[in-house]
């Protein structure tokens, strides 16, 4: 067997496999012993096929098994011993003469390779690259102070309405005449939000109401003939809702207001764990905290971007075997067109891969199980606090990362992911970073 690769330009190479029949006759001839102990043939008891009759109906199917398991085996054998940077598949090459299994002894098969370009993207203290660090304003922690004593408020009944207050109470259908309608529609605790009406009129309607105060109002300007809304609100079909249009009596039976929890040990102790904050003081510390570390991996997100536009620009535009890369891309999504803006975008995101490959390389890298799991819980960890829960107990968080890895497309991303956050702090120590701090409305503005 003879396997040689010729670089046909910078970006195709060809990689020719010479079989002899020694290399691949032995494993044909122990291919058809296996197959004879399983045959079954007409006239023939099971095992006792003659091997001339089972040559002659199975050799050439046997011979071309065993040769193209031989090539898979030689051929990606070959690119890793010579460590050859193959974008994709080979392909048997368009080149390619036909082969007879059954009369040919020699047999050369070809290849054709993509090769990725070559380029350096290696990361040094010669390299700058833009890093914003969000500032943490007093009125960012003030924020974040009224939105967790919003989470822990609770409902109180009160007696005068104001806006945004939940009212509770029965609608009563009316006659023409402003009278109650025999038979009509009548619901009882039904639960409206006046601040939410569509027509500024109908508002108007509860502005000082009290318990057990009757007013009328009409639920289809209110709602705008809102079908979803009414059918809610009355507790009829579609059809009934396009004959409600008239005025409803409405008595109000409960008021209630939505009242923010005190700044207090309590708030503390639900949203940090029971004694972990002692006080105001240290509740605002805890919180600006929080920010900050929240806004730290936004500020690293940014810079993976920035880094790779910047490393994008340092190697400039690459050449890439592009026949050959949509005959990979065909090859792998069988019937489906490729369009020119799906290869463009493909042809970026394998350059970023290519560049990372390069950094993962040049500070030898490892993705260890831990390090995904890792990156599952911090995940994890920020959609909790996204609901204004910081200090969710730690197996909590693991029993949610492990939901994530079982699914397949959620696990591929975490790995990712996982690769990225090492890279991108390997390159903040190695590169010199252009430290600029800048608000939150400055940096969102990045963004757009």
């Amino acid at each position: 067997m003879n396997v040689k690769f010729e670089k046909v330009d910078a970006v195709n190479g060809l990689i020719t496999i010479d079989l002899e029949k020694a290399d691949y006759a032995d494993k044909v001839e122990k291919a058809l012993k296996d197959m004879r102990k399983k045959a079954q043939l007409p006239g023939f008891r099971p095992g006792q096929v003659p091997m001339g009759l089972l040559k002659k109906r199975f050799g050439a199917e046997a011979t071309a098994e065993q040769i193209n398991r031989l090539l898979g085996e030689k051929l990606y054998g070959y690119i890793r011993e010579e460590k050859l940077s193959v974008l994709g598949e080979p392909l048997p090459s368009e080149k390619q003469q036909p082969v007879d299994f059954e009369t040919q002894e020699t047999m050369t098969f070809l290849f054709d390779v993509a090769l990725a370009p070559e380029f350096d993207a290696k990361l040094s203290e010669n390299d700058t690259v833009d890093y914003y660090n969000i500032e943490v304003t007093d009125e960012m922690v003030d924020n974040q102070v009224k939105a967790f004593a919003s989470r822990a408020g609770r409902q109180e009944k009160v007696e005068e309405y104001q806006s945004r207050d939940m009212v509770k109470g029965i609608l009563g259908q009316l006659d023409e005449n402003g009278s109650v309608l025999e038979g009509g529609v009548q619901v009882e605790g039904a639960v409206m939000l006046p601040e939410y009406f569509k027509d500024e009129d109908e508002k108007k309607k509860f502005d000082g109401v009290k318990v057990n105060d009757v007013i009328t109002i009409n639920p289809n300007k209110a709602y705008a003939g809102n079908t979803v809304e009414l059918k809610s609100l009355l507790k009829v079909d579609e059809e009934q809702v396009k004959e409600l249009t008239g005025d409803f009596s409405f008595q109000i039976e409960e008021i209630s207001r939505y009242v923010a929890a005190e700044v207090n040990q309590e708030l503390f102790d639900q949203i940090y764990g029971e004694g972990a904050v002692k006080s105001e003081e240290e509740f605002r510390a805890a919180i600006k905290k929080g920010l900050e570390e929240e806004y730290a991996n936004d500020s690293d997100y940014k810079f993976g971007l920035d880094l790779r536009s910047y490393l994008e620009a340092r190697i400039g535009e690459q050449t890439y075997p592009e026949a050959m890369l949509k005959r990979v891309m065909a090859a792998n999504n069988p019937g489906k067109e490729i369009t020119d803006e799906e290869f463009a975008n493909s042809i970026k995101e394998l350059t970023w891969h290519l560049i990372k490959e390069q950094l993962a390389d040049q500070y030898e890298l490892k993705v260890e199980q831990a390090d995904v799991m890792e990156t599952a819980k911090m995940v994890a960890r920020m959609q909790f606090a996204q609901y204004g829960m910081p200090n969710v107990p730690e197996d909590a968080l693991t029993n949610y990362a492990n939901s994530m890895l079982k699914d397949q497309r959620q696990a591929e991303g975490l790995v990712n992911r996982t690769v990225e956050n090492k890279i991108i702090a390997k390159a903040k120590e190695a590169v010199k970073l252009n430290q600029k701090n800048v608000s939150m409305d400055e940096f969102n503005a990045m963004f757009k």
